[in-house]
């Protein structure tokens, strides 16, 4: 393998699958138990990828943070029952992961989502056994962008910061990776367009990820470790 990356970590929501289905129905059920009037589909999916009590804030508030444990155990009741099912691998997935096994790189996924749930979604399409880490939101104390999870995965997967490359969706996904001290490359499958990117350090911008095979050839070992977009 001649990649300058030896293994590669996903965010999962927006990045490898579309679960705003379900996301959109399960905020929707704990908003109408709590008393809250409803959220657009737009804002709802606006926070896919944030911890649930980060989600609450976003959508009602801080000044309604001390409710944020009751959103977070309805959201999780309502998801026990179609979150799984309301979640859909983005087409580009199976075959990139597949070219990237065949390469010898390892995969992981650090998410907010919790693992068990990734766990379930990637059995149900056979690519549970492609990845040698998964760290979801029950696995740390820190969400993201704080880098916990992602440097727990690297670790796990024994490579060092610079020969790991995290692929996300979001400037959150960024700042983590920004945090870590690992190269960041994003995917504009999210809600989450390039100019936000901007100033952020990056080493590409895919517009899927069947992008990012063809992304990883163009990185040597020698190459320079982090290409920051052009200024406006």
């Amino acid at each position: 393998m001649n990649h300058r990356f030896r293994s590669v970590i996903f965010d999962f929501d927006y990045t490898l699958a579309d679960s705003s289905r379900g996301v959109i129905d399960c905020i929707g059920f704990a908003m109408a138990k709590m008393g809250f009037p409803a959220v657009t589909d737009e804002a709802a999916c606006q926070t896919i990828g944030l911890s649930l009590p980060d989600t609450f804030t976003a959508l009602v508030g801080e000044h309604h943070a001390a409710q944020s444990d009751e959103f977070a155990r309805l959201f999780i009741q309502r998801a026990s029952k179609g979150m799984t099912g309301g979640t859909v691998l983005f087409d580009a997935v199976p075959g990139t992961i597949d070219l990237l096994k065949r390469r010898g790189i390892g995969l992981g996924i650090v998410s907010t989502k919790f693992r068990y749930r990734i766990e379930e979604i990637l059995a149900r399409e056979s690519l549970l056994e492609a990845f040698d880490a998964i760290v979801g939101g029950e696995d740390v104390t820190r969400h993201k962008p704080d880098p916990e999870g992602l440097l727990a995965a690297i670790d796990r997967m024994g490579n060092a910061l610079a020969e790991a490359l995290y692929v996300g969706d979001s400037v959150v996904d960024a700042e983590t990776a920004k945090q870590a001290q690992v190269p960041f490359a994003a995917v504009l499958s999210g809600t989450t367009p390039r100019e936000a990117f901007a100033g952020q350090p990056v080493v590409g911008i895919l517009e899927s990820l069947h992008q990012l095979p063809a992304l990883l050839d163009q990185q040597r070992p020698n190459c320079e470790d982090i290409e920051r977009p052009a200024p406006d």
